[in-house]
């Protein structure tokens, strides 16, 4: 098999889903462009702030790509390389698309609130608490992970680390120029990423070498302050100017293949149990943001639903990301497939999966000229900005939902709890914690509790959907296969660490499937009722 064929294949379906199921979803669930937005309506210049549609794309996509797409397909690559293609191609098209188009939709039409605010609308306030404690344990999981990912890179890669920092004061300085100083963006973008790439040079220039406890503390008082700063003067600009990045290196990782050409040598289909580990449920849980995952629904109805300009860019931010996202996830796993079977898993043991994604982009973009070093390089640090930027963006989230659990509408004092300092030092402080005892142990709970988030946000669009008299019927079958899967992992999860008497890992998927299921039995019921008057008032 030629990845010519799969790459450009994969890109030719996905613009033709994009302007066909993407266009009748927003037919079918109404986006009015005259529509009033909540950036506009409510504006506060902190979290409510109208951005442009290359901006907003730029910070979406770059929060909902971190390290997911990449990692997650070539990990999953173990079943062999056909499992993974089609489920990226289906997941994302009719599962990973919609759900985000539609947990962003929901959102700006609840004043840029919280899908757990959605679910209140439609199931009621017990079950907004019951869906707020499930997302914010999970942001903190996430918090914890890319902590600790964070810092065990930039201890190991510190050019990483110096690009970083360097990155986070040129856009402070992009975005004082444009919000304040009125420069005009498209110069501001030619500048911005220019100085962008400079800021990868030096970081190899003059790398910056801490331990990974130290660099724990400093992301711990980066994050808090990137969560309360106004977007304008860092979200918004950094994750504009470093989508550049990512785009550079998918476009540099597709014309290498196109030049390439690379032969898919990795066995189609190796077994349904691999390492004993099992194809179903597995593989739809490990290729996470490559086809869905819930963290999307809190990046949408979180950051990306306070700043969009017009409900006319629904389509693009939510249903275009997502398949952006898959173009990448595609990319993600030739470069485990272009690899023999005998070569692929003694690499992904010794190197990770990160490393064999540097590892074949640097080789794919050697074909046109760029030293295969330094190809291997950037693409590294590629790979952890966007780690970071999905860190920070988790952890204002994190401070969203937290506030959102605690507000009384009817009480005119509010509690301490909803002041954004104290929500997100609790957040911060608790992830820091955690952090400390290592990635390794939050990932396999965070990798299921992250895609039951998503089947709870299809159910909440679904939901809400009904309650509008729209169409729903497109997110039924994602949100029950979406159920099984991580409600199995979950009982395989649950099993493993009670024979590992580990069980303190036991008791978290325990609450978390029961959770779920009182979830999902009480919205199955609302959801499938035939009269809508069972249907929960606001």
């Amino acid at each position: 098999m030629s990845s010519l064929v799969l790459i450009i294949g994969s890109i030719i379906i996905f613009i033709i889903a994009y302007a066909t199921y993407g266009a009748w979803l927003a037919k079918k669930w109404g986006v009015d462009p005259t529509r009033k937005t909540p950036a506009h309506e409510i504006n506060d210049g902190i979290d409510y702030v109208p951005a442009q549609p290359a901006v907003l794309l730029g910070h979406h996509f770059a929060s909902i790509a971190g390290a997911g797409p990449i990692n997650g397909p070539v990990q999953a690559a173990i079943f062999g390389w056909v499992p993974v293609y089609i489920w990226i191609m289906i997941g994302c098209i009719f599962f990973g698309a919609p759900h985000d188009m539609g947990s962003l939709f929901v959102s700006i039409r609840h004043k840029g609130k919280s899908i757990g605010e959605v679910i209140k609308d439609t199931m009621g306030d017990t079950g907004k608490r019951l869906f707020a404690i499930f997302a914010w344990l999970t942001l903190l999981l996430i918090v914890a992970a890319f902590t600790n990912i964070v810092a065990t890179t930039f201890a190991n890669t510190p050019a990483a680390a110096t690009s970083s920092i360097l990155f986070m004061i040129l856009a402070i300085l992009f975005g004082y120029a444009v919000y304040r100083k009125g420069l005009d963006i498209k110069i501001g973008t030619v500048i911005g990423v220019i100085l962008l790439f400079l800021s990868v040079w030096l970081g190899t220039v003059f790398p910056l070498q801490l331990s990974v406890n130290t660099w724990i503390v400093i992301l711990a008082i980066y994050i808090w302050v990137a969560s309360t700063a106004p977007v304008w003067i860092l979200l918004q600009p950094r994750d504009y100017l470093n989508s550049y990045l990512l785009y550079a290196m998918i476009i540099g990782a597709v014309l290498g293949i196109i030049i390439y050409n690379p032969t898919i040598q990795l066995d189609a289909i190796t077994g349904f149990e691999v390492n004993g580990q099992f194809l179903f449920p597995m593989l739809f849980v490990t290729v996470a943001c490559g086809a869905i995952s819930g963290f999307h629904s809190l990046v949408g109805s979180g950051t990306s639903s306070k700043q969009l300009d017009n409900e006319k860019d629904v389509r693009i931010i939510g249903y275009g990301s997502m398949l952006i996202e898959g173009v990448l996830a595609v990319i993600a796993m030739i470069t485990a497939a272009y690899l023999s079977q005998s070569e692929f898993l003694p690499k992904l043991q010794e190197i990770g999966p990160t490393n064999v994604f540097s590892e074949g982009v640097g080789t794919f973009m050697s074909k046109f000229g760029i030293p295969f070093e330094i190809g291997k390089t950037f693409v590294a640090l590629a790979v952890s900005a966007f780690a970071l930027t999905s860190l920070d963006t988790a952890t204002r989230l994190g401070r969203f939902i937290f506030q959102e659990y605690f507000e009384d509408p009817e009480k005119e004092t509010q509690s301490p709890l909803t002041n954004m300092y104290v929500s997100t030092t609790i957040t911060v402080v608790l992830g820091a914690l955690l952090a400390v005892t290592g990635w390794n142990r939050i990932w396999p709970i965070f990798g299921s509790a992250n895609q039951l988030l998503a089947a709870l946000a299809l159910m909440a669009v679904a939901l809400w959907l009904k309650k509008n008299k729209k169409s729903f019927n497109m997110l039924t079958i994602p949100m029950i296969f979406m159920l099984i899967v991580t409600l199995t992992a979950l009982g395989f999860l649950i099993k493993s660490n009670f024979i590992d008497s580990n069980y303190v890992m036991v008791v978290f998927p325990v609450l978390l499937f029961i959770l779920a299921i009182v979830l999902a039995v009480q919205g199955y019921r609302i959801l499938f009722a035939s009269a809508p008057s069972k249907i929960a008032d606001k």
